[in-house]
């Protein structure tokens, strides 16, 4: 029993002297078997060390990057490489000397039985390599095709969709840290990934199935006074092909939507001189789309459209409203203090004569106040439409024909204000429509919804029975051709509706008329006139307060059919 206790003693001894006589012999150098790019510092003090790899190393001039089919040049040059002999080195002297005895033993240890190599502690311009494995992704790479669902001439077309590549960056790169740490001049295999989804044939079958019926039918997105439709394609779209709904999709949508009604809060301004308002911003709300409770109703509603025979479903859309400081009937004293009426219109097609004179007729209506008990006259109002007023010659109708006239375009600022009216309730004493169905007033809106004027008669004429002012705001926005009219007064709870209009007695126009025009040259033609059906075209006009009748009336439209005219060029060439 003593003698095997001190044989254990005996070893222990043997193995403590050895390992400080192995820590002695090593003390101050790297311990052996420590490579650093393939060379062997084991036994060399540092500084030594760092003189061995700057003589034996030999920097590579470059890299080459491969996929199957194509290869790249990799310059060391473009990358600045440099290699830090001295901190790679240390590294090699510090592998071993963590400061933890038990865990620097056991490295120790091993290193007796198992070498272990380091790379070389590089320097590179990170940004240049960045851009140059951009570079050669951007070539590499194959997008893929996403399953969808389009309607293509009429027809559902169903893709399943195909799978694209894209480079592994990060793992290149790693693979191009790694040969330049060992300082390889060598062929880098790319690493490449397939991206993308793909269908099924009985996914593409059910993806179909489900697309089908969406076709033709249209969600209706209102708020305020806006509206957005999502139909057609725009409708596929959110469908998701594996099933249920596309939350990208969803999410593209409602940021194009908040894009369109996010608005900080609007405190008032009102600026009253010579009988006319000069400066006027309405108190509103700021409006932030809610884009949890956006997504839920707009897959509550594409769910009831799918399974609904309807052809259409319209939601408001939901916001976060913050109030403004102020209010609009805090800055004047004449009762205005909230929109009351809205007209809206197009004009897309207008030449730049018609549509300077939509805005000049327009900004003078601007800033109008009418008085409570008042008749207010349209072309009263406007004065007097010519040259000499400012006016520029467009087409009007005179006459039984369309012909260049100053202020042609006017019409549309009393078409656009007419549904203002309708829209606010108020009594229409005089009112005409056009001698024929002019396409610019059905470009958003059905037939029957326009008014002429042509000084001093026919006139448009209403009253202002509200407890208040009624102050006029125009815009025309000649970018996107559209005007605006907003009334603004005080509501006293009417509310008003307008029948869908009614078209009865189409007459389809006689065959186009040529007339010879010695003014043109021979052999060329231009339209004077525009086909257009003739009609009779009524709606009902509804004013209602608190459920009983204060205003009606029936509008009645008679619309000559009216035929295409052609000027034939008789004249020299």
């Amino acid at each position: 029993m003593r003698r095997s206790i001190r044989w254990i003693l005996g070893f222990a001894a043997f193995i403590l002297t050895s390992f400080l006589i192995y820590n002695l012999l090593y003390l101050g150098t790297i311990f052996p078997n420590i490579y650093v790019a393939g060379i062997n510092l084991g036994g060399m003090k540092p500084e030594v060390a760092a003189l061995a790899l700057a003589e034996k190393i030999k920097v590579p001039e470059g890299l080459k990057l491969t996929t199957s089919s194509q290869s790249f040049d990799l310059a060391t040059d473009d990358i600045d490489l440099k290699y830090d002999f001295v901190s790679s080195t240390q590294r090699a002297y510090d592998l071993t000397r963590t400061g933890n005895i038990l865990f620097d033993f056991a490295k120790r240890i091993k290193l007796l039985f198992s070498p272990q190599t380091l790379g070389l502690t590089t320097r590179i311009n990170e940004e240049d390599l960045n851009k140059i494995i951009s570079v050669i992704s951007g070539q590499i790479s194959v997008d893929p095709a996403a399953p969808s669902a389009k309607l293509v001439n009429g027809n559902l077309v169903i893709e399943k969709g195909q799978k694209g590549t894209e480079v592994d960056s990060n793992l290149l790169r790693a693979k191009i840290g790694e040969a330049l740490a060992f300082a390889k001049e060598t062929d880098i295999q790319i690493p490449t990934r397939e991206v993308g989804q793909t269908l099924t044939d009985k996914e593409a079958e059910e993806f179909g199935f489900r697309a089908e019926k969406y076709i033709g039918k249209t969600l209706i997105l209102n708020f305020e006074f806006s509206t957005y439709k999502i139909t057609g394609n725009d409708i596929l779209k959110l469908i998701n092909p594996k099933g249920g709904f596309d939350d990208e999709s969803i999410k593209e949508k409602a940021y194009n939507i908040a894009k369109e009604i996010n608005r900080e809060p609007q405190n008032p301004k009102f600026a009253f001189e010579g009988g006319k308002v000069t400066e006027f911003l309405p108190a509103k709300d700021g409006v932030e789309l809610d884009n949890d409770k956006f997504k839920e109703i707009l897959i509550q509603n594409l769910t009831s459209l799918f399974e609904a025979e309807a052809k259409s479903l319209s939601f408001e859309i939901p916001v976060v409203r913050t109030p403004p400081e102020t209010t609009t009937d805090k800055v004047n004293d004449l009762g205005i203090k909230e929109l009351i009426g809205r007209g809206t219109s197009r004009f897309r097609g207008s030449i730049p004569s018609r549509v300077y004179n939509i805005q000049l007729a327009s900004s003078r209506l601007n800033g109008i106040l009418i008085k409570p008990g008042d008749t207010f006259s349209f072309n009263n109002a406007l004065g007097d439409v010519s040259q000499f007023t400012g006016y520029q010659q467009a087409y009007v109708i005179r006459e039984g024909k369309t012909i260049l006239g100053d202020g042609g375009g006017v019409c549309q600022v009393s078409t656009t204000f007419f549904r203002a009216v309708l829209n606010a309730g108020l009594p229409i004493s005089e009112r005409q429509a056009h001698a024929y169905r002019v396409g610019y007033y059905e470009q958003d809106s059905p037939p029957g919804l326009d008014a002429t004027v042509y000084g001093p008669s026919p006139d448009l004429k209403i009253k202002n029975d509200t407890p208040a002012h009624i102050l006029i705001q125009a815009k025309a926005d000649t970018k996107n051709y559209s005007l605006v009219f907003e009334l603004y007064g005080t509501s006293d709870g009417r509310v008003a509706t307008t029948s869908k209009p009614i078209t009865a007695d189409v007459v389809k126009p006689g065959e186009d008329l040529y007339i010879d025009d010695p003014t043109l040259p021979a052999g060329t033609t231009k339209q004077t006139e525009h086909r257009a059906n003739g009609a009779k075209v009524t709606f009902n006009y509804l004013v209602q307060r608190g459920g009983e009748t204060i205003y009606k009336k029936t509008f009645i439209s008679n619309y000559r059919p009216w035929q295409a005219v052609y000027l034939r060029g008789t004249g020299p060439i």
